[in-house]
């Protein structure tokens, strides 16, 4: 079963239009990309759509897929994309995305769409956003923790609701360091 929703956000400075496609198709492509966070790891569907960005060490992070080819031609807009965010140069990314997540998950990662660059929410918040009750703030951090799309999907950006630094499956050494690159926190 595949299912493909569009989601068009709209702020003050920026419009993001993200395509998230949902199935149990496999990752046939990766690639690795040099980062200030040390090597991603990108994995692609056969359309080319990115199916994850890991970086070394993450908890529940994608390995090289059995069976996958390594192949940079799927990963081209991924890679200047990153490099110009990592140059600051792009706040929002507009890439093809394809992930594969229970119906809770994907509205919890499609919430993650909408937090805008420089900005944090806790995770109080993206339950919020999503209609679900506040009993439900742990089942939100579990998505959060599953999202298979690091820096793509600002996850990073979520917070505990006093402020703190909670939790990040890329370690929170990087979370620190992607805020600080956002602005969010001062070097």
């Amino acid at each position: 079963m595949t299912t493909t929703n569009t989601t068009n956000t709209t702020n003050a400075t920026n419009t993001t239009k993200v395509t998230t496609t949902t199935s149990s198709t496999p990752h046939p492509y990766w690639t690795s990309v040099p980062s200030p966070l040390g090597p991603l790891l990108l994995t692609a569907g056969p359309d080319g759509e990115l199916t994850s960005l890991s970086v070394p060490g993450q908890k529940g992070g994608r390995g090289v897929p059995a069976g996958g080819r390594q192949d940079p031609g799927p990963f081209r807009a991924a890679e200047e994309q990153l490099a110009a965010y990592f140059a600051g140069e792009l706040r929002d990314f507009r890439l093809p995305l394809h992930t594969a997540g229970t119906p809770f998950r994907e509205k919890v990662w499609a919430a993650l769409d909408d937090v805008p660059y420089g900005a944090t929410v806790s995770y109080g918040e993206i339950a919020a956003r999503i209609g679900a009750s506040r009993a439900a703030v742990r089942a939100v951090g579990g998505a959060i923790g599953a999202n298979p799309l690091l820096i793509v999907r600002p996850c990073h950006r979520v917070i505990g609701a006093d402020g703190s630094l909670t939790g990040y499956a890329g370690g929170l050494d990087r979370k620190v360091r992607l805020l600080t690159h956002e602005g969010v926190l001062r070097p």
